[in-house]
């Protein structure tokens, strides 16, 4: 709302009971319009929405992990059996000489030969008799049985995991190469038959990787030791 200043002089001129009439009513228009606008101002604020907080929430944790599907126990493996909310069951186990292991409930179990998630199938279904649909997880925490040693010449000698596919040259690989002066020609592998005796296989690494003899470059077994003089 606009007063010009003819209409102030016209409000000077009057008497003063209607010049006080008029300027209390000029008073209570504008005091009404600054009450609408500091009203507009508030729903204005009220009506737009706070920011949206765009953090991503985080997926519920699962309770059990996932084995390995590949990998097939042996003797002296450690495996830990987790049966979800049953701390009474859940347990560290060394696989024993014979392949079997021994849990609550379950009783003994033969482990050797299977996969972790074979033997979580297993125990799952030994412990349904007990518990109400049980959620058994099996890991290797300790692969002991399925191990080669790498002995000699080479940069890093020791025992190493074996996986299904691990040759020759794989484990001269993984032992990060030969060491100077190390006789690649006569290289051998050391295999424990059934029977208790000791068989000795030659590699010759010079012919190997030349494309000569490559039936020398054999597929590594559990318990195969690699002898790089």
């Amino acid at each position: 709302m606009k007063t010009s200043q003819s209409d102030l002089r016209k409000l000077l001129t009057l008497p003063i009971s209607i010049k006080a009439s008029r300027l209390a009513a000029f008073a209570t228009v504008v005091a009404l319009l600054a009450l609408g606008a500091q009203a507009q101002t508030n729903s204005n604020s009220q009506a737009t929405p706070a920011p949206a907080d765009k953090t991503p929430v985080p997926p519920a944790a699962t309770h059990a992990p996932h084995s390995d599907d590949a990998y097939v126990i042996g003797a002296n493996d450690v495996l830990a059996v987790n049966v979800w909310k049953e701390p009474d069951i859940s347990r560290s186990v060394p696989v024993r000489s014979d392949g079997k292991i021994s849990l609550p409930l379950v009783g003994e179990l033969q482990a050797g030969g299977q996969t972790p998630r074979q033997l979580e199938v297993e125990i799952t279904k030994r412990l349904q008799n007990y518990i109400s649909e049980p959620e058994v997880t099996v890991i290797v925490t300790d692969s002991k049985s399925q191990k080669i040693n790498i002995l000699g010449m080479v940069s890093r000698p020791g025992a190493y995991l074996l996986t299904s596919s691990t040759t020759v040259l794989d484990a001269v690989a993984m032992a990060g190469g030969f060491k100077d002066f190390a006789k690649q020609k006569s290289m051998y592998v050391l295999r424990k038959s059934p029977d208790g005796t000791e068989k000795r296989i030659p590699f010759n690494y010079k012919e190997v990787i030349k494309g000569k003899n490559p039936d020398q470059n054999i597929r590594l077994q559990a318990g195969d030791t690699v002898v790089v003089p």
